[in-house]
C-alpha cells in the first residue's frame, strides 16, 4: 500500500512539474494574469477587430460558396486572394532557401545567426500559401486527391501541389531544431541537426523549381495574358525574380527582428545585422540588374515595341522603369554608401515591384480585352477582408514564435551545434 501511495505522489509531483514547465514556456515565465494584461495593445485590439469583421466573410464562404465572397467567373477564376496568397507572396517565401543556401552550401559563415529566421519566414509563408488554396478550393478535404489518387503529371499545377507539399516538410524539419531547443529535446536535436545540409539542398531545388512552375503557368494562356506580360520566358523571369525579392525579404526580416524583438537577440545577432543587410542588398542589386536585362530580352525577342506606346505599354513602363529600375539604382547607391536605412527602404520597394508584377500577369492584364475587364480588376471587399485576416494571422503567429523560440539567439547549451 505505501508503495502506491509513493508512485501516486511521485506520479502527482512530475505532473505538477510538467504543468509548471509547460506554463512557463506558453506565457513566457509570466502569470495568466500578467499575460492577459500585456496582450491589451493597439496592435492587438486592430488584429482582432480584423479578425471579427473576417468571421462572417469566412462563414458566407464555406456556407453559400466561394461566389459569395469573390467576384470569380469563368473567365477570371482568380482574384486578389490567390494572386496575393499564392503569386505575389510565394517569391518572399524563398528566403530560407537564399539565406541557408549562403551559409550551409556556399560557406558564408557570417550568415549563420540569420538562417533560423529567413526560414522562418518561408516555412509560415509557404504554410499560409497552402492555407489560401485551402479557402480557394471547393472542396478543401480533397486537396490530397490530385496528389494522391488522381495524379495528373502533366499539369503544371500538379507541380506547383507537390512541390508547395514538399518544401513544407522540408522547411519545418530545417526549423525543427529551434522547437526542439525550445522544448529542451535534446536527443531529438542532435537528428534533427545531423540532417541539415540534406534538406537545404533539397530545399534549394524545390524553390527553385517551384518558383518557376509558377509562371510556367502562364505559358498555356498566350492569348489571355497582354503581350507586353506574356512571354516564352516567363518561367526564367518568375525565378529570377524571386531570386531578389527573397534577399529583399531577408533582410527586412532582420529588420524587424532587431527593430521590434530585439530584447530576443544575441550580441552575434544584432552586431552582424549591419553586414548582412548590406550583403543581401549587394546581392539583391545584381540579381534585379540581372531580372531587368531578361526583362529586354524578352521584349525584344517577342519584338513587342511598339505596344510599348499604348495605354497598356505606359503601365509596362511604370512596373519595369518604377518599380524595377528605380529600386535597383537605389539598391546600388544604398549599398556604395553603406546605408541600411536606404537598403531597407530598396528592399521594400523591390517587394512592392514584385507584387505589382504577379497582380498585372495575374489580374490587370489577364483577359484584358474583355469588355468587363476594368470591373474585374476592383476585388470585393470580402476578398479584401479574407486576405487581411489571413496577412494578420500569419503576423500573429510568427511574433509568437519569435517572442518564445531561439530564432535569433543561440542558447548556451546549444552554442556551436548548429
Amino acid at each position: 500500500m505505501s508503495n502506491s501511495i509513493q508512485d501516486a505522489s511521485q506520479t502527482s509531483s512530475t505532473s505538477g512539474e510538467f504543468r509548471v514547465w509547460f506554463m512557463n514556456k506558453l506565457f513566457m515565465g509570466m502569470s495568466v494574469e500578467d499575460y492577459a494584461r500585456s496582450l491589451a495593445t493597439p496592435f492587438n485590439l486592430a488584429s482582432l477587430l480584423i479578425l471579427m469583421v473576417s468571421v462572417p466573410v469566412f462563414f458566407m464562404r464555406y456556407t453559400r460558396g466561394l461566389a459569395s465572397v469573390i467576384d470569380g467567373t469563368n473567365a477570371y477564376p482568380w482574384g486578389i486572394l490567390l494572386s496575393w496568397g499564392i503569386f505575389a507572396s510565394e517569391p518572399m517565401y524563398a528566403a530560407g532557401f537564399v539565406v541557408a543556401a549562403a551559409y550551409y552550401l556556399f560557406g558564408m559563415k557570417s550568415y549563420r545567426p540569420f538562417v533560423r529566421i529567413a526560414v522562418l519566414g518561408g516555412m509560415l509563408g509557404y504554410i499560409f500559401a497552402a492555407s489560401y488554396l485551402l479557402i480557394d478550393l471547393g472542396r478543401p478535404w480533397r486537396i490530397y486527391y490530385p496528389m494522391l489518387i488522381n495524379f495528373g503529371t502533366s499539369s503544371i499545377l500538379f507541380i506547383v501541389a507537390w512541390h508547395v507539399s514538399l518544401y513544407i516538410t522540408v522547411q519545418l524539419l530545417e526549423f525543427s531544431p529551434a522547437l526542439l531547443e525550445w522544448l529542451e529535446a535534446r536527443r531529438l536535436h542532435k537528428w534533427a541537426v545531423s540532417g541539415t545540409v540534406g534538406l537545404i539542398i533539397g530545399g534549394v531545388i524545390l524553390s527553385t523549381v517551384h518558383q518557376s512552375a509558377l509562371g510556367a503557368l502562364y505559358l498555356l494562356t498566350p492569348g489571355k495574358v497582354h503581350p507586353l506580360w506574356y512571354s516564352g520566358q516567363l518561367p526564367l523571369l518568375f525565378f529570377s525574380s524571386a531570386v531578389y525579392t527573397a534577399m529583399s525579404f531577408a533582410l527586412l526580416l532582420v529588420f524587424v527582428a532587431v527593430r521590434y524583438f530585439k530584447g530576443g537577440c544575441d550580441a552575434e545577432f544584432l552586431n552582424g545585422a549591419t553586414a548582412l543587410t548590406l550583403g543581401l542588398g549587394k546581392g539583391a542589386a545584381l540579381a534585379m540588374y540581372v531580372y531587368f536585362a531578361l526583362k529586354i530580352l524578352a521584349l525584344a525577342q517577342d519584338n513587342r515595341w511598339g505596344l510599348l506606346f499604348t495605354p497598356y505599354g505606359y503601365w509596362y513602363l511604370v512596373e519595369l522603369l518604377g518599380f524595377v529600375a528605380i529600386p535597383m539604382v537605389i539598391f546600388t547607391i544604398g549599398v556604395k554608401l553603406e546605408k541600411t536605412g536606404l537598403v531597407r527602404f530598396a528592399a521594400l520597394y523591390a517587394v512592392a515591384g514584385t507584387v505589382l508584377n504577379r497582380v498585372n500577369v495575374n489580374i490587370i492584364t489577364f483577359n484584358w480585352y474583355l469588355p468587363d475587364h476594368l470591373h474585374h480588376i476592383i476585388p470585393p471587399w470580402t476578398e479584401i477582408t479574407m486576405v487581411l485576416a489571413m496577412v494578420t494571422i500569419q503576423v500573429l503567429v510568427f511574433r509568437w514564435i519569435m517572442n518564445r523560440f531561439p530564432v535569433t539567439r543561440e542558447l548556451p547549451e546549444y552554442k556551436g551545434t548548429h
